[in-house]
Parts: structure tokens; C-alpha cells; sequence
């Protein structure tokens, strides 16, 4: 691809380019949301039988069942009786989906008094929460920032070095122990030489734990009390890091790290095609915990802030 240097033509394909990723990322969801629209709303009034169907289409598309309640008595309200044409539809359920995700996208701040500005990040096995540090460092080097990463993830060999890689891939440096190493220790130290080094940026990786062991989630207690004794204020920022195929799941993992780790923000990631990307609505609308970043792949440009409005029409397959 060759390089365009003229302002505003390299924002604009940029754009375009994300748009389509985002399309494509959410393909399984809007496939099946657009063609069961379509069968629905194709010369068949409104009547109790057809709203009945549409929300069963919605909580299949893992809307859950408030935000499905919610978008049948939208679609209602004047209409029954009435033939409906899927587009005007579809174009009801992206209004209705965007009015719910609105309130909580926001972009991740870094609050420049507070220095090191420290992001842990948390999440279970495989979701993404290593790859995300390395995109997450890349973006905030790019915008002139001194980062530091921190290898928390001393479970895991390979976590250690592909944060190393990162590190040299978007030069920043990584503060790392052995395998097996005591992670609420290397959390201590990380903060420590980042004060040291006058890091704007800290983010820590942490161990893959499933919600639903105590004994791990005690240690991640652990971090954020070694953490603490250096700055009371930290972490600033507690990034659950979500893996977009798992659907309902995310919410049982939503409920119990927010309650161990006191997560204040939520990156959706694996939106590649096979994601159940509905499930991003039902937490927005059970949780309402702001909603930062997407990731639709494994390069560094395949993370971006998240706009509801982008989110709602690729979910719903409307340009």
C-alpha cells in the first residue's frame, strides 16, 4: 500500500479501512440478525406472533433479555397492526442498539497528573489481555507518551516473551521475572521503576483466571494491594479484557472481576468473524461500565476506541 501524505485522504482511508474490519468482525451476528429480520418483516403484519419471534431472534443474538424487551417495544409502539418493511427495522433496532451503548463508550483517559498513569489489565485464560497491552503501549508511544510494560502473567513462559516482544516492537521497556515468579512482587517493582523512570504509562499483564477460582482471584487481590502501597490511587485504570466468542459467559465474568478487581472499563477483542458481538449490549445494559476499545484481529492498527454508533449498524449489517 503506498503512502499518502496529502492531510485528511490517510484519516479517511483509515476509516474506511476500520469500518470494514468492524463489518467483518461482526459478520456472524449480522448475518444472522439481517437475514431473520428479513423472514420476519417480509409480507407479514405486526401482529403478537411476529413481535413474539423478533425477540426471540434478538436474545439468540445474545442481546439478553432487558435490551430484547426493550427493542420489541420500540419496534410496537404505533405500528401493530401494521406491515413493516425490514429495513425500517433494522434501521429501529440500530437506533435503539446505539441509544443503549451511547452512554457508555468512552475513550480511555490518561489523567497526565496522575504519573505513572498505571493500567492493569485482568481477564480469563485466552482472552487477549497480553496482545491488547502490546496494541494498548503502541497507541499511547505513538502519541508521544513514555511507556512501560510490566509481564505480571508469570504463569504463563510464553506471556513473558511475547510482552518482551511487544516491548521491542514498540520500544518501550518490560520489567519481567522467571517463570513461576511472585506477580504482586513484579507489580511493585514495575511501579516503582516506572516512577523511578518518569513513565507516563504503566500497564500491567496479569494471569489468565477463570471468575470462578477463589484461590486465583485472591492473588489478584494480592497485585492490587502491592500496588497500592505505592500510590493508594493506583491502578487508575482496571481494564477487563473480554473475548467477543464467549457470548452469555462474559457476564458471570463481568459481575466477579468487578467485584474483586473494581474493574472501571471493558475491551471487547476477537471480533474476527465468529464473535457473538450482541453480548456487548446486554453488559452495557446490566452493568453500564464505560466500554473503551474493540479489537477485531491481531495487529497493532486492529484496536480502536469504540463508537456505539459504528458498533450498532455492523452489528445489525446496515452501512
Amino acid at each position: 500500500m503506498t503512502k499518502d501524505t496529502r492531510q485528511g485522504d490517510a484519516p479517511a482511508h483509515a476509516r474506511s479501512s476500520w469500518w470494514g474490519r468492524l463489518k467483518q468482525g461482526l459478520s456472524r451476528s449480522s448475518t444472522g440478525l439481517s437475514s431473520g429480520i428479513t423472514d420476519l418483516f417480509t409480507k407479514r403484519r405486526l401482529d403478537a406472533a411476529t413481535l413474539e419471534d423478533f425477540e426471540d431472534l434478538l436474545l439468540r443474538s445474545d442481546l439478553g433479555v432487558d435490551t430484547a424487551t426493550r427493542i420489541t417495544r420500540a419496534v410496537a409502539s404505533g405500528r401493530y397492526g401494521r406491515d413493516l418493511d425490514p429495513d425500517a427495522v433494522k434501521g429501529i433496532l440500530v437506533d435503539e442498539i446505539e441509544a443503549l451503548l451511547a452512554p457508555v463508550a468512552h475513550p480511555l483517559i490518561v489523567e497526565p497528573e496522575r504519573k505513572p498513569f498505571v493500567v492493569l489489565m485482568v481477564g480469563v485464560n485466552g482472552s487477549g489481555k497480553t496482545t491488547t497491552i502490546g496494541k494498548l503501549g503502541a497507541k499511547f508511544k505513538a502519541q508521544g507518551r513514555n511507556v512501560m510494560l510490566a509481564a505480571g502473567d508469570t504463569f504463563r513462559a510464553a506471556a513473558i516473551e511475547q510482552l518482551k516482544l511487544w516491548g521491542e516492537r514498540i520500544g518501550a521497556p518490560v520489567i519481567a521475572r522467571q517463570q513461576g515468579a511472585d506477580a504482586a512482587g513484579l507489580a511493585f517493582e514495575a511501579l516503582s521503576s516506572a516512577r523511578a523512570e518518569g513513565a507516563d504509562v504503566l500497564l500491567i499483564d496479569t494471569a489468565g483466571r477463570l471468575q470462578n477460582r477463589a484461590e486465583l482471584m485472591g492473588e489478584l487481590e494480592k497485585i492490587l494491594r502491592s500496588i497500592k502501597k505505592i500510590d493508594a490511587a493506583a491502578p487508575h485504570a482496571v481494564l477487563l479484557v473480554l473475548d467477543a466468542t464467549v457470548g452469555q459467559n462474559a457476564l458471570s465474568q463481568v459481575e466477579i472481576f468487578a467485584k474483586t478487581a473494581g474493574v472501571t472499563g471493558l475491551v471487547m477483542t476477537k471480533l474476527d468473524g465468529t464473535a457473538r458481538g450482541g453480548i456487548l449490549v446486554a453488559l452495557a445494559g446490566r452493568f453500564a461500565l464505560p466500554i473503551h476499545l474493540v479489537g477485531v484481529g491481531e495487529g497493532v492498527d486492529d484496536l480502536e476506541p469504540f463508537s456505539a454508533r459504528d458498533f450498532a449498524k455492523a452489528l445489525v449489517g446496515v452501512e
